[in-house]
């Protein structure tokens, strides 16, 4: 093949301000580093510290109360399992890793979906770039995170902020925008500003739709583990990625299977609060 006409040197220019990045805002990856780190370690403390029971015990009420005892049942069945395969502790780093992404995302997602559902500026400029954040392939996110955070769960966990953020974004600029004109015109008509309007009448009626859209972030994710476990993050994602580079089914298999426990958990707890959330219906 004969060469190109001519060439665009982009990944050069991507690398001079990577480069400018890690010389003029060293201090501040490092504030962050330090937030995110201690925010995983706090959540990661209270969920290995107690008793494996303990945690059983609150988990799965947590699922009664939120769905059904059907569901506690099914958290302690797999939990249980969880325990027995050797994969607690991982699979509670896990978690951990999962809750403070998912956190930080929801924070992002939700008030920029409520400004581009508030703003066609706004949504035209967002948009692109969401659709940038969703289509670039996860590992490349790894290669700026790793020299700005260096090794460990904290550049994972950018990595699942920034591959999570966009459907929090999208299903919340839907919901707003769902919303029933009518209803926000009453709003209107009895002399509610528009920030009372936003929190007493968008944001309540959209709130299925934003629940939504928190469920997927918190199911990207825990897809995101394996990235973790990648850049030294261990947990579940390590167990993965060794069991991978070391042809190791059986680690593989009980690894992998503790994943789809803390899937299915994270998953029926959020949809239900997204339907316990749903406006009720006249009969």
């Amino acid at each position: 093949m004969g060469e190109n006409l001519f060439r665009i040197p982009v990944g050069q220019w991507a690398e001079t301000v990577l480069d400018w990045v890690v010389d003029n805002l060293a201090g501040l990856f490092d504030v962050i580093k330090a937030f995110f780190q201690n925010f995983y370690d706090g959540l990661a403390f209270i969920l290995t510290e107690p008793p494996f029971w303990a945690v059983i015990i609150v988990l799965a009420a947590l699922a009664w109360l939120v769905k059904s005892w059907k569901l506690g049942l099914g958290t302690v069945i797999g939990l249980l399992l969880i325990y027995g395969m050797n994969q607690w502790e991982n699979s509670m780093n896990t978690l951990a890793l999962v809750l403070v992404a998912s956190i930080i995302a929801v924070v992002i997602s939700v008030p920029l979906g409520i400004l581009t559902a508030k703003s066609r500026i706004v949504s035209a400029v967002v948009k692109p770039i969401l659709d940038f954040l969703q289509t670039m392939p996860a590992f490349v996110y790894l290669i700026p995170a790793l020299l700005l955070l260096g090794i460990g769960p904290v550049p994972g966990i950018v990595a699942t902020i920034v591959f999570a953020m966009a459907p929090g974004t999208r299903f919340t600029e839907l919901g707003i925008r769902s919303v029933d004109t009518e209803v926000v015109e009453a709003g209107q008509a009895f002399g509610a500003s528009p920030a009372r309007i936003l929190r007493q009448i968008q944001v309540p009626l959209a709130l299925p739709t934003i629940m939504a859209g928190i469920n997927q972030i918190i199911m990207l994710s825990l897809s995101m583990v394996v990235i973790a476990g990648m850049v030294g993050a261990g947990a579940l994602g390590g167990e993965v990625y060794q069991s991978l580079t070391t042809l190791n089914t059986p680690l593989g298999v009980e690894s992998g299977l503790s994943v789809v426990i803390l899937a299915i958990f994270l998953d029926r707890i959020t949809a239900s609060l997204g339907h316990t959330n749903m406006p009720a219906k006249n009969a």
